[in-house]
């Protein structure tokens, strides 16, 4: 009897241990967004890393003046909290849900522009810069976190440098968006949003909207690139456990609107420009 019940505590273990590869290997396999600066395309400031920093791979952006600058969302997601601190911790404060585990927090602002449960696009201003909470001068205090975990900042695909004051430029919402005469929005029509986006490069990006209202998701890839000339663009769609769904061919501004009811199902997302294709794991499962 004792060796049986050793055995099965055995097989228990080995259990539990294969459950928590799997789990690691699910987390690893969700695509971090494209991250971009917060902050408005052209804005140049310092990316200081310091030992000792709390959470240790946050960034402070440094900048003489900074205090009122507009800070913008890093990448597409929904607002998960809008929190003031006062004098002390981060200050106001925002975070970002950017699906897939992916968060964002913004820090020491000196104004909020959107509230919880807001869905923001990329480059969509939620605040300004300023030096609230426990700091000892104006800056942006900015996190990338996994799971709640905060990691090594990425900035448009370039790692920041741990630890020290390097400049960055922004490149958020350079050149593209702005510049298509459609917006994902007028695509997929009334009653969606974006809830997720990745960039395909300079070529464009591919946007997820969602309608709360019917259930219902609908993909839209935006050229950023030779606009009003026909090139090769796609959109596509898969809800779990069904057939995607395929908008394909020579496009002048955008492909799509490719739409699915998911409500409660997990959907696999994604598009492509030219040569530049992103594919999504299954997410978005609420």
């Amino acid at each position: 009897m004792k060796l049986g019940r050793i055995s099965a505590a055995i097989g228990a273990v080995a259990a539990t241990a294969l459950a928590t590869m799997l789990n690691l290997g699910a987390t690893e396999a969700a695509a971090a967004p494209n991250f971009q600066m917060p902050f408005k395309c052209g804005y140049t400031a310092t990316a200081a890393t310091f030992s000792g920093h709390n959470p240790a791979n946050s960034v402070d952006f440094q900048k003489s003046g900074i205090t009122g600058d507009p800070v913008v969302a890093s990448a597409a997601g929904t607002v998960s909290r809008v929190a003031d601190e006062g004098g002390t911790s981060y200050g106001k404060w925002i975070e970002i849900d950017h699906g897939g585990g992916w968060t964002t927090r913004y820090a020491h602002l000196s104004a909020q522009s959107v509230s919880q449960g807001q869905q923001v696009r990329l480059g969509t201003q939620i605040g300004l810069a300023g030096a609230t909470g426990g700091v000892t001068g104006p800056h942006l205090h900015y996190e990338q976190r996994l799971n709640g975990s905060a990691q090594k900042v990425k900035l448009n695909g370039v790692a920041v440098p741990y630890y020290g004051h390097p400049s960055f430029t922004s490149k958020n919402n350079c050149g593209g968006g702005g510049s298509n005469p459609y917006s994902p929005e007028q695509v997929c029509g009334a009653g969606y949003s974006v809830i997720n986006q990745h960039g395909l490069g300079k070529q464009g990006a591919v946007y997820l909207l969602y309608n709360a209202g019917n259930g219902t998701n609908c993909v839209a890839t935006m050229k950023h690139t030779d606009l009003g000339k026909k090139t090769a663009t796609s959109a596509f769609l898969t809800v779990e456990g069904g057939q995607r769904a395929t908008d394909s061919g020579d496009y002048s501004y955008y492909a799509g609107p490719v739409k699915k009811e998911a409500r409660g199902t997990c959907v696999q997302w994604g598009g492509s420009v030219g040569s530049e294709k992103y594919t999504s794991p299954f997410e978005h499962c609420g």
